[in-house]
């Protein structure tokens, strides 16, 4: 046998060696099965949802639980639908959380390009302050942007939770930033030789490139908008108005809660923003890794 070969062979050896050591050792096997349990745990109440909206109200509390219904009551669905203005509810949910998405898309898309391509006097500064937003609770300003709404008379209206939140998002700015910061200077260049202004540049040079960052971006904006409790419960009474999570908390009384509708109802609701997780899971690890790797 040649001598290449033969090295080939031990190499090749010695990789399969050391694979089947890492595969046997106790720490990776500790490490699997701490992952394993952390899964459970993130996954069980879920599960539970589920399995709680098969079930009558006299399982739902059994000791020992009973995770398996026995028997499935499918009926609990179509009665959570009729017991409540659901699709009303979630005609409100998807218009509302689409404008917001939208607008959260184009203002911080233009404020982070702002912040990483364009230089002015008290940048850095007012960079700072913007994010400085992000540490403030939002209990600190409930009353102050509740006295504003109400001046602006739109209490009771779907304005005061699209306006707020489709103008101001300290979080995306910060996102979109870090990626577009990555951007090479030439390409905006060269942009400029061409005769482009500076709108011109972002809408056919910048956002083209930051496609991931914004799939990303929108899909956590989605998500947060669409399970907003507190901004609805705040500034909306009329129940023709209500989102889809202020609309799953009338089904608790005052002396009595159908446990089992409402389950129904929130497996119903978690249905949109799973189905938009899974279909932009990669384009939510792409925008995050090249978030970082740019930043």
């Amino acid at each position: 046998m040649k001598t290449s070969e033969v090295q080939t062979k031990t190499v090749v050896d010695r990789n399969i060696s050391v694979s089947l050591g890492k595969k046997i050792r106790p720490t990776r096997i500790l490490l699997h099965i701490v992952l394993i349990i952390g899964a459970f745990l993130m996954v069980a109440p879920f599960l539970w949802t589920i399995s709680s909206s098969l079930k009558d109200m006299s399982q739902i509390f059994l000791v020992p639980p009973k995770w398996l219904p026995d028997p499935v009551t499918f009926q609990n669905y179509p009665n959570s639908l009729t017991a409540m203005p659901f699709g009303k509810a979630y005609f409100n949910s998807f218009y509302i959380t689409g404008l917001v998405v939208f607008l959260n898309i184009l203002t911080c898309s233009m404020a982070a390009y702002a912040f990483a391509k364009i230089r002015f006097r008290g940048s850095n500064v007012l960079f700072i302050l913007f994010l400085a937003t992000m540490m403030i609770p939002k209990q600190v300003t409930m009353v102050p942007l509740y006295i504003i709404m109400d001046k602006l008379g739109w209490i009771d209206t779907h304005l005061a939770l699209i306006v707020p939140a489709g103008l101001f998002n300290a979080f995306g700015v910060f996102l979109l930033r870090q990626f577009i910061k990555g951007i090479p200077n030439e390409l905006e260049e060269a942009a400029v030789i061409d005769g482009a202004n500076p709108l011109r540049i972002y809408w056919s040079v910048i956002l083209p490139l930051i496609r991931p960052a914004l799939a990303a971006f929108g899909i956590f904006s989605f998500m947060g908008i669409w399970n907003g409790f507190l901004e609805p419960l705040i500034y909306l009474s009329t129940p023709e108005k209500f989102t889809v999570p202020l609309l799953l908390n009338t089904f608790k009384g005052l002396y009595f809660t159908d446990w089992s509708l409402m389950m129904a109802g929130t497996t119903i609701s978690i249905i949109p923003v799973l189905v938009v997780y899974v279909i932009a899971q990669k384009q939510i690890i792409e925008g995050i890794a090249l978030t970082g790797s740019k930043s």
